[in-house]
């Protein structure tokens, strides 16, 4: 084969392999049911357990393997869970010390509460122009600027 063919094969390639991993980068986030699920390092119950998820924790699907779902959570880690451990109900975390939950999408609308960092609000209506309609379990619904929680 010559050099034009070779290269013109490479580019092929190389572009093939960018469009699959362009598509891949849709995010896919779930949040752990009703009861706290063990996380592994592996895809196994042989696996070494690293944490208990919390219910209702959110949670970044990576891969889906059989029966386990690799996850990532709002500190960035990797861990294996049982696949039937995760619902399809959104949640979000609060990572900043204290996020104010407004009454519109708009820095200047009323605050409605607040709530501290590691607080889970149910998302409402997804993330639009930067803010995520969110509820508190307590009932008060509002908005979170979207760079104030993870798992949207």
């Amino acid at each position: 084969m010559n050099f034009a063919r070779k290269a013109a094969a490479a580019t092929l390639l190389l572009g093939s392999l960018l469009g699959v991993a362009g598509s891949a980068h849709a995010l896919d986030f779930k949040a752990v049911g009703a009861a706290p699920v063990v996380l592994y390092d592996a895809p196994s119950e042989k696996g070494r357990r690293v944490a208990v998820a919390p219910r209702g924790m959110p949670v970044e699907v990576v891969l889906t393997y059989g029966e386990w779902t690799k996850v990532r959570d709002a500190s960035g880690d990797l861990s294996w869970l049982q696949s039937k451990g995760l619902v399809g109900k959104r949640n979000l975390q609060v990572t900043v010390a204290n996020a104010k939950i407004r009454s519109g999408p708009d820095d200047a609308a009323a605050v409605v509460f607040s709530a501290d960092k590691g607080v889970l609000l149910e998302l409402v209506d997804p993330v639009a122009s930067g803010w995520a309609k969110v509820r508190h379990r307590d009932g008060q619904t509002g908005y979170v600027k979207a760079s104030e929680v993870w798992g949207d």
